[in-house]
């Protein structure tokens, strides 16, 4: 799981990681109700309630691949441990690599954005709602300052001396 808030880099981080450990990908975003989008595209964070079924579904698609043995990378924003033991209930080997950058970092990569349902405007309710890993949670931290092939090339690397 490539883990962290809006702008941060996840989806282009998991796709590069995903290349490199040639295993199925699958965008977080992607699991997103239709109700969903609409709501966080009119500005509204999404609340516990709406981000259950999503974040279940998530975990069915990595418990799925993990029985079949292929492993997976999926981009997530899990900011909150719950949102994470979800995806754990379903799928406990999960490794959880948590890119993090400084808010300027992240407005700036949201204000250049182009295409996307989530608007910049939602960025101080993810940074606020934001849970780091506990040192228990099985995964790593990353900054996600430098380019994304060097943050893909460090997180294969930290892969392979964590499983």
């Amino acid at each position: 799981m490539v883990t962290g808030v809006a702008g941060i880099g996840k989806t282009t981080v998991a796709r590069l990681l995903a290349q490199r450990l040639g295993v199925p990908l699958a965008d977080g975003d992607d699991f997103h109700s239709t109700a969903d989008v609409a709501k966080m595209s009119a500005g509204t964070p999404l609340d516990d309630a709406d981000r259950r079924p999503w974040l279940e579904s998530i975990g069915r698609w990595l418990r799925e691949r993990d029985q079949a043995g292929t492993g997976a990378v999926v981009s997530c924003s899990a900011l909150r441990r719950r949102y994470r033991d979800i995806l754990r209930a379903a799928c406990p080997d999960a490794f959880f690599l948590h890119l993090t950058a400084d808010r300027d970092l992240l407005a700036n990569r949201l204000g250049r954005r182009t295409g996307h349902f989530m608007p910049g405007s939602l960025l101080d309710s993810q940074l606020a709602a934001l849970e780091p890993l506990d040192p228990d949670e099985r995964g790593a931290e990353l900054d996600a300052t430098p380019d994304p092939d060097t943050l893909a090339d460090l997180a294969a690397d930290l892969l392979a001396r964590q499983l």
